[in-house]
């Protein structure tokens, strides 16, 4: 289930919830509550698991990118052997040579680069994401220890006023 499907189904709980009458308390149901934040811990796996294919698929990228360096490397060399074998062109062949391979390692470590970028701005937004819920999990349980808290305090007042 999505995390931020969740999310929504705690804020509509909550909205949903009765008021304490003359405070900003409401109560709420605690199994449904209980309830939705399982869900959210079973959910945070998968959103890191689609981490790890953005990881996977980077790795990917960057092999790809260095195979292709590679190829056009071997080409390159391949193409100056070619050439150097014609005197009247050794020169040309060998400034070509040079061209294609510093061309080649600038577009691998470019591909790295926003490769890399890439990752890391998936990364942060899915770090981000994750603190958020976590700071709004932790929220709702202080609420709710507090609300429980509070009602029990309040039961205890009501039996000590009992005659």
């Amino acid at each position: 289930m999505d995390i931020l499907h969740l999310v929504d189904r705690l804020e509509e709980l909550f909205n949903e919830s009765r008021p304490i009458p003359l405070t900003h308390n409401v109560i709420v149901d605690e199994d449904r509550i209980l309830e939705i934040i399982d869900q959210m811990r079973i959910s945070i796996p998968e959103e890191v698991k689609k981490s790890q294919q953005v990881l996977a698929q980077r790795d990917r990228i960057l092999a790809q990118a260095q195979e292709e360096a590679n190829r056009t490397i071997a080409l390159a060399k391949q193409k100056a052997e070619e050439l150097m074998a014609r005197d009247a062109i050794v020169q040309a062949a060998q400034a070509r040579s040079e061209q294609v391979l510093a061309q080649a390692r600038s577009d691998g470590e470019a591909i790295r680069r926003d490769a890399d970028d890439y990752i890391l701005e998936s990364l942060g937004a899915l770090e981000a994401e994750l603190t958020r819920l976590m700071g709004q999990t932790r929220n709702g349980i202080a609420k709710l220890t507090t609300e429980r808290q509070g009602r029990q305090i309040e039961r205890s007042a009501e039996k000590l006023e009992e005659p």
